[in-house]
């Protein structure tokens, strides 16, 4: 072979390694575009969309009862502060931990106008009021789970809440907030009545409760009902 065709064979080698070379730097650049481009389609991880309770209706009220969850106002209820955020599920929102059930107090609101009124049907309500018992600012917020036991023991009502929206509120030591029970009322006699003995609140996020006497009369049963007319209001 002459030194001139071995020149071209070199040069044409040369040019064929520099297109090869030229088309995977051409492929690596489109993929990272295209990586780009589908990455920035995709919510971020852990991001979730927060719906509302379901529209269940209950019987004369203006607040509707959310069959699937189990778990208000009184002058006695001093100290109340909305901070208009939502409910934190960690010990701390805003850098201020949640109010835990060992620091707080519980009782229903039993003043002047707190008693319900017996006649009113689904329309009437009682209040629970939870205060802040210890000696450091906490923050509560969302939905009380409420258990209501039978005066024999053996019948447990769980109470189903409402589809209201809420916020959180932050208790100083010795404040207090309030949460409302919407209640079907009846007279004891009646047949289908439920009598409740006391009732098991556990506040939002907690494991403990807090077990009251219940001070009023007795309840519609409804503890198989898809629209109860006794459910739970958020606290707030």
């Amino acid at each position: 072979m002459s030194s001139n065709t071995t020149a071209r064979t070199a040069r044409r080698r040369t040019l064929r390694i520099a297109a090869a070379a030229l088309t995977a730097a051409a492929a690596l650049t489109l993929t990272a575009c295209n990586d780009s481009d589908a990455n920035a389609s995709k919510p971020a991880a852990g991001a979730e969309s927060n719906g509302g309770g379901s529209s269940a209706g209950a019987q004369d009220s203006g607040a509707k009862a959310d069959p699937a969850a189990k778990g208000g106002t009184d002058a006695g209820a001093a100290g109340k502060q909305s901070s208009g955020g939502h409910a934190a599920n960690g010990d701390r929102a805003g850098g201020v931990e949640r109010c835990h059930t060992s620091g707080l107090e519980a009782s229903f609101a039993t003043g002047e106008d707190a008693a319900p009124d017996p006649n009113a049907g689904g329309s009437t309500t009682t209040s629970i009021v939870l205060t802040n018992a210890g000696d450091r600012t906490c923050k509560i917020g969302g939905f009380a789970g409420v258990d209501l036991t039978s005066e024999n023991g053996g019948q447990v009502w769980s109470l189903a809440r409402s589809s209201a929206k809420y916020g959180s509120i932050t208790l100083g030591p010795g404040d207090s907030t309030d949460f409302t029970i919407n209640l079907g009322m009846t007279d004891e006699s009646e047949e289908g009545s439920y009598k409740p003995a006391f009732a098991v609140v556990t506040p939002p996020n907690e494991t403990t409760s807090l077990k009251l006497e219940w001070p009023w009369g007795a309840l519609v049963d409804q503890r198989a009902a898809t629209h109860p007319a006794t459910f739970v209001n958020p606290i707030g």
